[in-house]
């Protein structure tokens, strides 16, 4: 089965509040959801940021929006003003969340509209 990245089969939208974030994945087709549910998971999600996330990841499945929501609990240094990063916001993780790379049967790939369409990101 080929690897690829997250932003090969889906969408994502992030924000944040205090020192949370939050990350939601959106697939496009039923079958890449079912397929999202059984591989990303809150534990493979934490594993993927390391130690930016100190506090625990809970995932929500959202089945009527094809998505699957990530919340991750001190994940931003303390958040806004308090937080010494140099970018310390929740929306800069989902292009984090998206670089993640699974191994997908080569028939849900054929079937993505967003495998292969945009450019590859560095490193």
């Amino acid at each position: 089965m080929p690897r690829v990245q997250l932003r090969e089969l889906c969408g994502v939208r992030s924000g944040d509040k205090g020192n949370l974030s939050d990350l939601s994945l959106f697939a496009d087709d039923s079958e890449t959801y079912e397929f999202l549910v059984s591989v990303v998971t809150a534990e493979i999600v934490k594993s993927h940021f390391g130690e930016i996330v100190e506090g625990e990841v809970t995932r929500y499945e959202v089945p009527n929006l094809l998505a699957l929501k990530f919340v991750m609990t001190d994940a931003l240094g303390g958040g806004g003003p308090r937080s010494l990063r140099s970018d310390n916001l929740g929306k800069t993780l989902g292009g984090a969340l998206l670089r993640l790379e699974v191994e997908v049967p080569q028939k849900l790939l054929a079937m993505s509209k967003r495998a292969g369409r945009r450019a590859p990101l560095p490193g």
